[in-house]
C-alpha cells in the first residue's frame, strides 16, 4: 500500500474488510493511547514512557496476524501489540505508573511483560519458542527488537540458536531509523537489517513498516511456515516522536526529516484505502474517536484509583517465590520496611 492508500492486488493477503476496519480502529486507538500516556507523563502521573507514534502499522499489522495460540515477547515500545492482543487497559496504565501489577499479564493475552534492556528479550523468546517445539505445540513466538537492538550480542546469539534449532520464532525488527540519538546509518554497515538473518540461515524479508496490510501478510506467511523454522522481518518505519520521554530528538535530528516521514503516515494511508472502498466515513471517524476517549479515560480513572500492595514487588518476580525472596519479604515485614493496610 502506498501513501495514497493504493494497493497491489497481486500481493494482497487473505484478510476480509471487517478485519481491515478493525485494524484501522486498533491503530487509531494505539495513537490515542500514546498521546494520553505522553500527556500523563508530562503531568507527573506516569513514569518514563517510550512513544510509538508512527509505528502503529508495524505493531497492529503484526499483532493481528498472530493466531490465538501464538505468544509475543515485546521490548519497551509494543503498546499497540498489547492493545490488539486484548490487554486490559488499566494494566498498561498501572505499568506506566510504576506498579508491579502492571506486569502481571493475563494468560489469554499470551505475552511477556515489557523488557527495557536492549535486546535482552530475544533469548527469552528463543527459549519460549524452543519450548513450543519441544512440547510439540502448534504455537509460534513473535519477538520485537529495534534497529539499535540488532547491534547487540543477544540478537546475534538468538538468531544463531534459532537457525540451528529451527524453532518457531518470528523476529520483527522495528527499524524506526534511530537508536536514541544514533541514526541507522551509524549502527550497521549492512545494506539492510533483514540480511543479518541470512547469515544464520533464516528466511528474511524487508517490508514497508508503515503498510499495515503488507506487515500483516509478511507475518502471516512467517507464522504459516513457523513449524519449519524461524523467520526474520525488517519493518522499515519511523519514530516520529522521541525515543523516550527522557530525551529530546530536536537535539539530534532535523524537522525536515520528520516532515518527510509524516507524509508516509501509516494511519492516514489505511484511512484513504478504507474510504476509497466505502468502508469508512467522517461520521464513523467521529464516533470512533469518542469511543476511544471514553475507554481510555475509564482505564486511567481505574488505574489512578488503584491501591498498591507493597508485597507485590516480591510476588510478581517469579511464577513461585524462591526461598531467598521469602527471606527478604520476611525481613521487610519484621523491620517495618513498609506497612500493609
Amino acid at each position: 500500500m502506498d501513501e495514497l492508500g493504493q494497493v497491489d492486488n497481486t500481493l494482497f493477503p487473505d484478510i476480509k474488510d471487517p478485519a481491515i476496519v478493525e485494524m484501522y480502529k486498533n491503530m487509531s486507538f494505539a495513537r490515542a493511547l500514546d498521546a494520553k500516556t505522553l500527556s500523563l507523563q508530562r503531568q507527573g502521573r506516569a513514569v518514563t514512557y517510550a512513544p510509538l507514534l508512527g509505528e502503529e502499522a508495524t505493531q497492529i499489522g503484526s499483532a493481528m496476524a498472530m493466531r490465538a495460540n501464538d505468544y509475543f515477547v515485546p521490548n519497551f515500545r509494543q503498546h499497540g501489540v498489547f492493545i490488539a492482543r486484548g490487554m486490559p487497559l488499566e494494566l498498561l496504565f498501572l505499568y506506566w505508573k510504576g506498579y508491579e501489577e502492571g506486569s502481571a499479564i493475563p494468560a489469554e493475552v499470551k505475552g511477556l511483560p515489557y523488557i527495557v534492556p536492549v535486546a535482552s528479550q530475544m533469548p527469552h523468546a528463543a527459549g519460549l519458542a524452543y519450548a513450543q517445539k519441544y512440547n510439540g505445540s502448534d504455537s509460534a513466538v513473535i519477538t520485537y527488537v529495534g534497529d539499535g537492538g540488532t547491534s547487540e550480542g543477544d540478537f546475534y546469539e538468538t538468531l544463531n540458536f534459532a537457525g540451528v534449532s529451527k524453532i518457531p520464532l518470528v523476529t520483527i525488527i522495528e527499524n524506526n531509523q534511530w537508536a536514541i540519538s544514533v541514526p541507522r546509518s551509524e549502527q550497521s554497515a549492512a545494506q539492510t537489517l533483514a540480511q543479518k538473518g541470512f547469515a544464520a540461515g533464516i528466511d528474511s524479508v524487508q517490508v514497508d513498516g508503515n503498510d499495515a496490510i503488507g506487515v500483516y501478510k509478511a507475518v502471516s506467511d512467517a507464522l504459516a511456515r513457523s513449524k519449519e523454522g524461524p523467520s526474520l522481518i525488517e519493518c522499515v518505519t519511523y519514530r516520529m516522536s522521541m525515543h523516550t520521554t527522557a530525551d529530546d530528538p530536536t537535539k539530534y535530528r532535523s524537522e525536515e526529516e520528520v516532515a518527510q516521514w509524516k507524509m508516509k503516515d501509516p494511519i492516514n494511508r489505511l484511512k484513504l484505502y478504507l474510504a476509497r472502498k466505502g468502508l469508512w466515513s467522517e461520521d464513523l471517524e467521529k464516533g470512533m474517536i469518542e469511543e476511544h476517549k471514553k475507554a481510555i479515560d475509564a482505564a486511567v480513572e481505574k488505574a489512578e484509583g488503584f491501591k498498591p500492595d507493597p508485597k507485590s514487588i516480591f510476588e510478581h518476580v517469579y511464577s513461585y517465590m524462591p526461598d531467598t525472596l521469602k527471606e527478604e519479604l520476611e525481613e521487610a515485614e519484621s523491620s517495618g520496611f513498609y506497612m500493609s493496610e
